[in-house]
């Protein structure tokens, strides 16, 4: 099983090409459907439940340009997939081509340790951690625009910006007090 790499293939010009990785492909569908509907640039989206990805079809796959690990917080498997997916991704990605999206963030039976694993894993990898709805319309169309935002950075098609700068800008930071107990 190769890694993935970010900068193996050239760029297709005015195409943005980003990876959805979902262990329980619940969200990653309508997602994907959202950011295809974008007209000013051709939007590749590739779907996949865990990496690493498979090596037969390699030399026709595009370059990815970004990475996004889908968690839904109320699942253990959703988190233990993304965290094991991790090391197939080439350490190039992480310099602002790879982003946590967490769904049911405002759902009452998750578990604030899950929450905080995630927020570390973000924040250790210095990567942006954003929280999705994944209920409505409005809540997929809001998450696919702020993904898509990250998108043109990392794929290259917003002057004078990198990835690597944008990451600095949106990346998780943990509080002091994170290790501490959660006070309700």
């Amino acid at each position: 099983m190769s890694q993935l790499r970010p900068f193996s293939k050239l760029p297709a010009l005015n195409t943005a090409t980003v990876l959805l990785v979902e262990n329980e492909e619940q969200f990653q569908q309508s997602l994907a459907e959202a950011l295809v509907e974008e007209t000013s640039v051709t939007v590749n989206v590739r779907l996949s439940k865990s990496l690493p990805l498979p090596t037969d079809s390699d030399d026709s796959r595009p370059r990815i340009d970004l990475v996004v690990f889908i968690i839904n917080l109320t699942s253990e498997l959703s988190f233990q997939s993304a965290e094991a997916s991790l090391k197939y991704l080439d350490p190039g990605y992480f310099l602002g081509k790879v982003c946590f999206m967490v769904t049911n963030g405002r759902n009452a039976s998750v578990p604030m340790e899950r929450l905080d694993a995630v927020r570390k894993l973000a924040a250790t990898l210095h990567c942006p951690l954003l929280f999705a709805e994944d209920k409505t319309p409005d809540g997929v169309a809001s998450a696919a625009e702020r993904l898509w935002t990250i998108l043109k950075v990392a794929a290259g098609l917003v002057p004078i910006t990198t990835a690597l700068y944008l990451s600095n800008l949106s990346r998780c930071t943990l509080p002091p007090d994170i290790d501490q107990p959660s006070f309700n």
